[in-house]
């Protein structure tokens, strides 16, 4: 059968699916595709033009690259299609996004053919997505004098690529629709479940609401009353897109309501309206900037103060709240992008100012912030060819220094590592930075999207700035399925061709890895001055600032190796009193949020800001806990201050978790783990005698918001619970419940139990050893009342515990463990009262493979706590996760409920859960 029948029998399946036929990335269906087109007898030639002219992936596919070829054919007139003629030609090479393209339409502007070279270089003129070899190639005729290249570097200089795009709309009316109350998770918008689906944009499409079809209709029926208008997704009474970037999840909004970006690329839409009433998670609003959208902060509901300005509170004591202003479903509203107003007919409601900054005004414009960044890179490079000064186009980076301020750590960072500003210049939160990038992060059920990123923007090898980058695949660590082999191997190789560190081997040297992302990016980051950016919103390292975000902003990472974005502002956390001995430091993660928020009246002064933690003698496996919550508390980022002998113990520990990765066989050509390593170790000595001690705040340093939280204040277990039965559905599914143990008196009944995700580290699994042990000589036994599923974050942690016994302890407990020899190929659909000790990866926290049972209510150390996410809803019950410590979650499986304090200290007597004290040391310069 031929690739082509192949792809009409698969075109014929998808029409069940309510499909259409699926974007073509191949080279060797497009070559039969173009054999039909030149037979002019041939049955499918007429589907076959179609396929060519509306169906092929643009940038580096190899698709492309058949496709630029056979377009450069039909210039030339060295085949001639009837139906596409020279102008017409050019006009698809325009649409191509670099690469291929552009080597032929540089072959084209810089031949002999006069007529041609015009055309072509009028063509890349309006292209941006130009890579060294193609401007080394403009650069190289430039200097021998040719004329277009100077025509083509004048126009470049110029930024004409930008400055002649239509400028966007001064008034653009939108029509509300409401997808939910309270926070949004971006799981609503891109379920999880549906990961594997992602990288194919229109079946992706079908999972929008959680595949609620009565949702989606009602989207239907809104656009169909309002054909002119756009329709702006809100979370109402909430914050839209929690708990992660989800490019995915933009993706979706943007098919079902964004602007078609090529008529000749399908299902790529930009230009999403996004709101919510507390505004967008900042993750995800990089995200919406991506693709050139608007994001808008309501503030449509509002808390009632009294006489003296304190918060007027029910009797529950939450906020009262006041709707300043409806945006129900099918409310048409105007946003003036020129006055940056917010309107209902003549009325003016908000101002948006904030959502059309100078800068995000430019990625509209641009279709998307890629143009944007592409496109200053290249006026640099023009500029610099021309010896001039970069003519000021694009709006001036916003520059803020205050004399006589000092800087927080972030600020610090920031001043270090960035590109363009003014010499000499120290810049302040708020100010618009390029930065260098230094370590980047890709997981696996969004690294398909990444990968399809860097073939649209024409990338094709990783950027030398960048010190280490890694391709994991922990969030398809449980089961390996058939999707899971049609995708990640793929994803593996590429990701391997372009520079990556993989958790496989696409030749198969070394055992494939199932390592959790953020635990190894937080031992390959040995720098506390450097930026990390990462395809999760847990990006979040306890050395350096480490920024979760979207597949593409990742792949922008990795082709130029920097990064655009404000400097937050930050708030500090301080710490003081004494830590219970039977308290574990998750405790701690939860009680900041409690105090946090007690102390400010309701207000999450932590949404969209740095948190910089003093924690200072924590080594960065713990401390991680910490910055790692972060991404719950809504923060942008975390930034951990260390005393120097903490620093350099951590250190010592990445490299040698580093030097595991090396033995393994895990280092590539260019020795990047071998750099990490010798980057430690020379950062050791700088430490150890005092050349540059470890980053601190300046004493003077000014913050938005300054948290201190009292250990003695932390009397018992906290736990984050959904509080999935609150009459006001804005309260549910939030982070920011946190209740203590005792309030559930001993009573409450656990289904299940999960020990695993990015918030445990090696410790944990030594106390769950430890409690086992305890709760054996106790009560003569061990017997699960429920399920208890404990997945290590990573092979190094379960090596560590095999040498040092532990891993013995826990298979002497457990029911099943993982076998790597031979991987679950289904997702469990049941659990028996034991213990699993599952392959190390994300497991149910990810939520996308194994889940607990519908209804269930589960007790995990997990992140997320969001509807459907760890388990559904039943017909009779709600499904609910709560999130607490090691040694609660442990402790609800054996008794099958939650446990009273005087259980609780009994089942953690004799473990030291955590050695935390404050550090008495002033973590400031």
């Amino acid at each position: 059968m031929s690739i082509y029948i192949e792809y009409i029998k698969e075109i014929e399946e998808r029409k069940t699916q309510g499909l259409h036929p699926k974007p073509i990335d191949g080279a060797e269906l497009v070559g039969k595709i173009i054999n039909q087109i030149k037979d002019l007898n041939n049955e499918f030639r007429e589907d076959s033009l179609n396929f060519f002219i509306y169906n092929v992936l643009p940038g580096t596919t190899s698709a492309a690259g058949v496709k630029a070829k056979f377009l450069k054919e039909i210039i030339l007139g060295e085949s001639v299609v009837e139906e596409i003629s020279t102008a017409f030609a050019f006009e698809q090479l325009s649409h191509m996004k670099g690469g291929p393209s552009v080597e032929v339409l540089l072959d084209l502007a810089l031949g002999n053919d006069v007529v041609l070279a015009k055309q072509a270089s009028d063509v890349l003129k309006t292209q941006v997505f130009l890579y060294e070899a193609d401007t080394a190639r403009i650069e190289e005729a430039f200097k021998l004098g040719n004329t277009i290249a100077k025509e083509l570097i004048e126009s470049y200089a110029k930024a004409e690529f930008f400055t002649k795009l239509p400028e966007i709309d001064e008034k653009i009316e939108v029509v509300t629709f409401i997808a939910g109350v309270g926070d949004i998770s971006t799981d609503l918008l891109s379920p999880g479940g549906d990961a594997h689906s992602r990288s194919d944009r229109e079946l992706h499409g079908q999972c929008l609401f959680e595949h609620n079809i009565e949702q989606q209709n009602e989207l239907k029926a809104v656009q169909a009353q309002h054909p002119d208008k756009r329709v702006m997704l809100i979370a109402e009474k909430g914050t839209m897109g929690v708990g992660s970037s989800r490019m995915s999840g933009v993706n979706n909004v943007a098919l079902w309501t964004g602007i078609k970006s090529s008529p000749y690329v399908p299902f790529i839409n930009i230009a999403p309206a996004i709101a919510g009433t507390n505004g967008i998670s900042p993750i995800f609003l990089t995200t919406v900037g991506v693709t050139g959208g608007i994001g808008l902060d309501l503030k449509n509901w509002v808390q009632q103060k009294d006489a003296e300005g304190n918060t007027i509170r029910d009797e529950n004591g939450d906020p009262v709240l006041k709707e300043e202003y409806s945006v129900a479903t099918g409310t048409v509203l105007t946003i003036n992008t020129k006055e940056k107003k917010l309107y209902n007919g003549d009325k003016e409601l908000k101002d948006i100012s904030a959502a059309f900054t100078p800068q995000k005004m430019e990625f509209m414009k641009a279709g998307g912030s890629y143009a944007v960044v592409f496109g200053k890179k290249l006026q640099t490079f023009a500029s610099k060819v021309l010896n001039i000064d970069v003519i000021p186009v694009y709006a001036p980076s916003k520059e803020i220094s205050i004399e006589g301020q000092g800087l927080t750590a972030v600020e610090k960072i920031f001043n270090k590592n960035a590109v363009g500003t003014t010499p000499g210049k120290t810049l302040h939160a708020g100010s618009d930075v390029r930065v260098e990038v230094n370590i980047v992060g890709s997981q696996d059920t969004t690294g398909l999207m990444t990968s399809q990123e860097l073939e649209m923007m024409a990338a094709t090898t990783i950027s030398p700035i960048v010190d280490g980058a890694y391709q994991s695949g922990c969030h398809t660590a449980s089961v390996w399925d058939d999707k899971s082999k049609a995708n990640i191997p793929r994803l593996m190789s590429f990701m391997n061709d372009f520079g990556l560190i993989t958790g496989r081997d696409p030749k198969g040297k070394y055992f494939p890895m199932t390592d959790v992302i953020h635990k190894v990016l937080n031992d390959i980051t040995v720098g506390d001055w450097d930026i990390i950016i990462g395809g999760d919103s847990h990006t979040r390292m306890s050395k350096g600032v480490a920024f979760g975000a979207d597949s593409g902003t990742v792949a922008l990472a990795l082709a130029t190796g920097e990064a655009s974005m404000p400097i937050p502002q930050s708030v500090k956390v301080t710490f003081k009193g004494q830590m219970k001995s039977y308290m574990d430091f998750r405790d701690v993660v939860h009680a900041t949020q409690a105090q946090m928020l007690k102390q400010f009246g309701g207000e999450n002064v932590f949404q969209g800001r740095i948190i910089e933690v003093h924690i200072g003698t924590l080594t960065a496996d713990e401390a991680f806990t910490f910055t790692d919550w972060t991404a719950e508390m809504k923060a942008k980022a975390s930034i951990c201050i260390s005393e120097d002998d903490t620093l350099i113990e951590s250190l010592e520990i990445a490299k040698g978790r580093i030097q595991i990765m090396i033995d393994k066989g895990m280092d590539n050509a260019k020795q990047v783990l071998k750099g990490l390593v010798d980057k430690a170790e020379t950062r050791i000595v700088e430490l150890k005698t005092g050349i540059k001690p470890s980053l601190r705040p300046d004493a003077n340093a000014k913050y938005h918001a300054e948290v201190v939280i009292d250990l003695d204040e932390i009397a018992e277990p906290m736990i984050a619970d959904p509080d999935v039965n609150n009459d006001d559905v804005s309260k549910r599914y939030t982070h920011d419940n946190i209740r203590p143990l005792s309030f559930y008196g001993g009573t409450k009944k656990v289904d299940l139990g999960f020990v695993g995700s990015c918030m445990v580290h090696k410790g944990d699994m030594k106390i769950l050893a430890q409690m086992l042990k305890n709760v054996e000589a106790q009560h003569g036994k061990v017997e699960f009342k429920a399920p208890l599923i404990v997945a290590p974050p990573t092979y190094n942690i379960v090596d560590e515990l095999k040498a040092e016994g532990d891993w013995e302890v826990l298979q002497k407990y457990s029911g099943f463990e993982f076998d790597d020899n031979a991987p679950k190929g289904v997702a469990r659909t049941g659990y028996e009262n034991m213990l699993y000790l599952e392959r190390p990866g994300c497991n149910l926290c990810m939520g996308n493979q194994e889940k607990a049972a519908p209804g269930d209510t589960v007790m995990a150390t997990s992140t997320r706590l969001f509807q459907g996410r760890v388990v559904k809803d039943s017909g009779e019950k709600k499904g609910e996760s709560l999130l607490s410590s090691t040694p609660v979650v442990v402790l609800s499986t054996i008794l099958g409920r939650t446990p009273t304090m005087a259980e609780y200290e009994a089942a953690v007597d004799g473990i030291v859960l955590t050695k935390f004290k404050p550090s008495t040391k002033q973590l400031v310069r």
